[in-house]
């Protein structure tokens, strides 16, 4: 037994709480968002599409439009791609629920196929398993930043005559092989929510390299309008537009731009903060038998944006989820990312999942961990959650 646990009414580590992915906002996006609100130009608008820009120039892709949320770029990519009910789509349980939900909003079939460990991504062996006539794409997550296999996939993919379309969310710095994240599969959505690598505080970003496909999510995303309201009332006067869809509202407005550009103009030095801080939580822990820490791979770029770690609760006296509050007692804030899909109500309901159906998600589900990671994390932070997981296991080891 070690130093007494808080929750057990000894000291916690901390004296404040440590909050889980804090965003790191500085000066030049306050600035930047004072700007906007005083040029009178709040919504959809230049700096929206200089964003846009400067997106596509860092993914390498040839188009990108931004929208409210990756969410809406997922369920805008599934609507161009034509896919709606009696289609089936391909995508891994360890995701978050949007993932799988946009395939239901549209009519279609979320089909779960198990990963691979230890990457936690989606295994290409268990995609090709479960193609069916009525397989029309595969929804690949990039899970916390690490690249799934996308040659392989992308294979599969061709041999089938199915989209691919990454789901991106973890991954915006991330590579794979000598390909940016972005610019690989037939559509990629991105997240810039408050907790993600550039932050926005909402909102998302689909890249592709296919003009058609671009502009239609364009127009789709601010009402299926053929010109968007920046267009419309600008110093040329106002111009009539067309309904060309029935489309959604998932447009990114200025304000959020205003952040997101300063954001991606520092993500390189962000992910070396994070980088740094990776490593120290891998030396930290790599004597503990009790944790397995994210491995490492050649070959590819990790975007870093979730440092998970699996607990070994067969050699603890505590399941993942008292570890989490054990945790939060001492003042360290922590994630859990994810438990499976299918093993969520919704999707036990209505597909008729259930446990032992994905043996590796499960495995994962039960055990995994999300320790803070964020380039607004100073070195005592770190040493803070470093202690307080080292203090837990010492009271908690079988």
């Amino acid at each position: 037994m070690g130093e007494r646990l808080a929750i057990e009414g000894g000291k916690p580590v901390r004296d404040s709480f440590l909050v889980f992915g804090s965003p790191q906002i500085l000066q030049d996006e306050i600035e930047e968002v004072v700007k906007t609100l005083r040029s009178g130009w709040i919504g959809t608008g230049p700096k929206t599409h200089r964003f846009e820009r400067m997106f596509a120039q860092y993914v390498k892709a040839r188009n990108a439009v931004a929208l409210n949320s990756c969410t809406a770029g997922l369920e805008l990519a599934l609507d161009v791609l034509g896919i709606g009910p009696g289609d089936e789509v391909i995508t891994t349980p360890i995701t978050f629920c949007a993932t799988a939900n946009v395939i239901v909003r549209r009519g279609a079939k979320p089909v779960f196929a198990d990963i691979e460990l230890p990457s936690m991504n989606i295994d290409p062996g268990e995609i090709e398993r479960r193609i069916t006539p009525r397989t029309k794409a595969v929804i690949p997550v990039h899970f916390a930043g690490r690249p799934c296999r996308m040659d392989d996939i992308l294979e599969i993919a061709r041999r089938y005559d199915l989209y691919v379309i990454e789901d991106a969310a973890h991954a915006i710095e991330a590579w794979y092989r000598d390909r940016k994240i972005g610019s690989i599969g037939d559509i990629t959505a991105f997240s810039f929510y408050v907790t993600k690598n550039v932050v926005t505080g909402e909102g998302g970003m689909v890249t592709t390299d296919r003009e058609d496909w671009a502009e239609e999510i364009r127009i789709k995303s601010l009402h299926g309008i053929s010109k968007d309201a920046w267009k419309r009332y600008t110093e040329a006067g106002f111009q009539p537009y067309d309904t060309l869809y029935p489309g959604y509202k998932f447009n990114m407005t200025d304000i959020q731009a205003s952040l997101g550009i300063h954001q991606l103009a520092r993500v390189e030095e962000n992910l070396k903060i994070r980088e740094r801080h990776w490593m120290r939580y891998n030396q930290a822990f790599a004597d503990i038998p009790q944790i397995t820490t994210p491995p490492e791979e050649g070959g590819i770029r990790h975007a870093r944006h979730l440092y998970t770690i699996l607990l070994d609760i067969d050699a603890l006296k505590v399941d993942r989820n008292r570890f989490v509050e054990m945790l939060k007692a001492e003042n360290i804030g922590s994630g859990i990312h994810f438990i499976a899909l299918h093993l969520h109500s919704f999707y036990r309901r209505n597909f008729g999942y259930k446990r032992g159906d994905f043996p590796k998600a499960e495995y994962v589900s039960d055990r995994v961990l999300s320790l803070p990671l964020s380039p607004k994390l100073t070195d005592k932070d770190v040493d803070d959650v470093i202690r307080a997981v080292r203090k837990i296991i010492d009271n908690t080891r079988r």
